[in-house]
């Protein structure tokens, strides 16, 4: 697994317990998904249409940094199937697992546009040696 992005636990990002609130770190995931499925299908037009049961392991607490990881489970015609982990970047201790996020690749007017696209691939490949 790929883990891209970074979080910095600060203080407006904990419940009234003092630890990670939960709706934050899920509109963090839900945020790398997307932009990872954008960059992949190439189309800005990409939504969220499924998450699986989301699976809390640990909490983080303010101070902490935490690292979420997405990567590929499945290309389907119009959609992209990704699984997700968040884990302490120092202790690698797991915070939430999620196995399957479905994006949806859409055309200007909503509906599904298929992608054309069956692996990963990576914009620094797209772009060739200039």
């Amino acid at each position: 697994m790929r883990f891209h992005t970074r979080k910095w636990i600060k203080p407006e990002d904990l419940n009234p317990n003092g630890t990670l609130f939960g709706g934050k770190l899920l509109a963090w995931i839900d945020e790398e998904a997307a932009l990872y499925s954008i960059i992949q299908l190439e189309n800005q037009n990409t939504v969220t249409k499924y998450m699986s049961e989301i699976d809390f392991k640990s909490s983080a607490t303010q101070g902490d940094i935490i690292e979420i990881g997405i990567e590929v489970v499945k290309f389907g015609n119009a959609s992209l199937a990704l699984k997700c982990e968040v884990r302490n970047k120092m202790t690698r201790q797991t915070i939430i697992k999620i196995d399957k996020i479905v994006m949806v690749s859409l055309d200007k007017e909503g509906n599904t546009k298929p992608h054309g696209k069956t692996k990963v691939e990576f914009v620094k490949d797209r772009l060739g040696d200039s």
